[in-house]
């Protein structure tokens, strides 16, 4: 690399979530993946923390210590607070206060708006950014499965994130069809914490769902059951229950009957050629909700058509965005969309 790249700073891909942020520098790989969390002093407006130091100040420190997710449904919520959180994840990669000026390839969701692909351009310039470059997260959810996107030949992913659920089938280089549904991990950790509530009287928090959720899935099985600590509704004290696999699986319904039934209708309305390529081949499942037990199975019976986990879910993503990264300026230029 020259001294003027150097100096710049490497070019770098973000997989910007709702839940995380994760980070490729080109010619390093996966550097960075962080809770996309900032913990402010509102007193001030002073950033406190950032990432996973943030996440864990959650209900843990004072009043006027405020953690903030500056993204909601794969968007940006709060620009200011989603800059700093961009500056202060770029300066942490090149471990530097100036002079990175990296080029940025930026995954977002294939529904965004015109104005809210335009809020990510711009907080990643004024994030110091020199250049930024936006890829569709299916698109790269595809790149980073491995699927031949090249090629004439249709191929379906379905990505499902902490904000968004991106159901796309890439062909020719091409989302020829996409659809981005604004519901995914931390809908389905609410409906968790909500049905806690209601049936148990049991107030828990969504690391506690997070954990129900990975543990028992959509299992269902009377035999199933794991246990989580909360505070008592009524009486305000701590309590350790039980949760039975059932009340997960009623929890999680109306959320995973969506993503189902988009799957189904998108496989409905395909031409007849794409539909073949589709049927002969899988469904490649990305995102931290792709390992939901039980999800590829409902998937796969309604669609009719195997539905596989791809490699770590979690950074397919920022591994086909960090391709296009490293496949250089060309490529790049595609992604500017």
């Amino acid at each position: 690399m020259s001294n003027a790249l150097t100096f710049l700073g490497r070019d770098m891909a973000v997989d910007l979530g709702t839940a995380n942020t994760l980070v490729y520098v080109r010619g390093r790989g996966i550097v960075l993946n962080e809770p996309s969390v900032v913990a402010l002093n509102t007193n001030n407006g002073q950033i406190v923390a950032v990432g996973a130091d943030a996440k864990r100040m959650i209900g843990r420190t004072p009043g006027n210590i405020v953690a903030v997710r500056p993204l909601k449904d794969g968007v940006i919520a709060d620009f200011d607070v989603t800059e700093r959180m961009l500056r202060y994840f770029i300066q942490k990669v090149h471990r530097r206060t100036h002079l990175a000026k990296p080029r940025l390839v930026v995954a977002v969701p294939s529904g965004i708006t015109g104005v809210e692909q335009s809020a990510v351009k711009e907080a990643g310039h004024q994030a110091g950014a020199r250049r930024v470059y936006i890829i569709e997260e299916p698109m790269a959810a595809a790149i980073g499965a491995g699927l031949p996107i090249n090629e004439p030949t249709g191929n379906m992913v379905v990505d499902i994130g902490g904000g968004t659920t991106e159901i796309a089938v890439v062909a020719g280089g091409h989302l020829v069809r996409a659809e981005s549904l604004r519901l995914g991990g931390n809908a389905m950790d609410d409906a968790i914490v909500a049905a806690v509530k209601s049936e148990l009287g049991l107030v828990i928090g969504r690391n506690g769902a997070r954990r129900l959720k990975m543990d028992l899935g959509l299992t269902g099985g009377p035999s199933e059951w794991t246990e989580v600590v909360g505070v008592d509704a009524v009486r305000g004290i701590p309590r350790t229950e039980r949760i039975p696999g059932e009340l997960m699986t009623a929890a999680l319904e109306h959320s995973v009957a969506t993503i189902v039934d988009a799957v189904a209708e998108m496989l409905l309305n395909l031409p007849p050629d794409l539909a073949e390529d589709v049927v002969r081949g899988k469904i490649c499942l990305a995102g931290g909700g792709a390992l939901l037990l039980g999800l590829a199975g409902r998937i796969e019976t309604a669609a009719g058509i195997p539905a596989l986990v791809v490699d770590d879910p979690l950074r397919c993503v920022v591994r086909g965005a960090g391709e296009i990264l490293e496949a250089g300026p060309a490529a790049m230029v595609l992604t500017s969309s």
